[in-house]
């Protein structure tokens, strides 16, 4: 009797871990920082899933974009290209989400133009900045002479202590007498 006790001990504890199956935990790793911890159907599809995200956290379903180790999840990630695939096919159980920016349309960034008089040429990055006017300069007119810079004389000067400096310590004294 003892036997058919323990046996239906067992049975009693494997639906319990059946019934968790059926569920499946997640977390979410908001912009903020913050972390939702979710316990959904393991059924549960992308976009069911940034429905819940949109109550959860006021947010138009829109610009909820969700990533899992790297990868972007769309409502259509699957291999069969459906949108009826349920998460626990494409994450791991226990697996951590990141909500990621919503991508904004609209125009690209706008390069930096020369700022010499009517040049239209793009300014070079870095080499192209001049300490001196502050100002942003092609490949043409990088150079202080080309863009005719207003710190040309400070620079000059500035240039010419420098190297006076450099010839006083290096500046050799003769002995006499010897």
């Amino acid at each position: 009797m003892r036997t058919s006790r323990s046996s239906s001990n067992a049975s009693s504890t494997s639906t319990p871990s059946s019934a968790s199956s059926d569920n499946f935990q997640i977390f979410v790793k908001l912009l903020s920082g913050d972390t939702i911890p979710l316990t959904v159907p393991s059924d549960t599809t992308i976009s069911t899933l940034r429905q819940l995200l949109s109550l959860r956290t006021s947010a138009p379903t829109t610009d909820i974009r969700l990533v899992h180790a790297g990868k972007h999840l769309t409502s259509a990630d699957a291999s069969s290209g459906t949108s009826t695939t349920p998460i626990s096919d494409l994450l791991p159980p226990s697996s951590t989400l990141h909500m990621a920016l919503p991508i904004r349309g609209g125009m690209p960034t706008k390069k930096i133009k020369c700022t010499f008089k009517d040049c239209k040429d793009g300014a070079q990055r870095i080499v192209g900045d001049c300490s001196f006017c502050q100002g942003h300069f092609c490949g043409k007119h990088r150079m202080l002479e080309d863009h005719k810079c207003s710190g040309l004389e400070d620079c000059k000067k500035e240039s010419h202590e420098r190297n006076a400096d450099t010839l006083n310590t290096q500046r050799t004294v003769a002995v006499k007498g010897i």
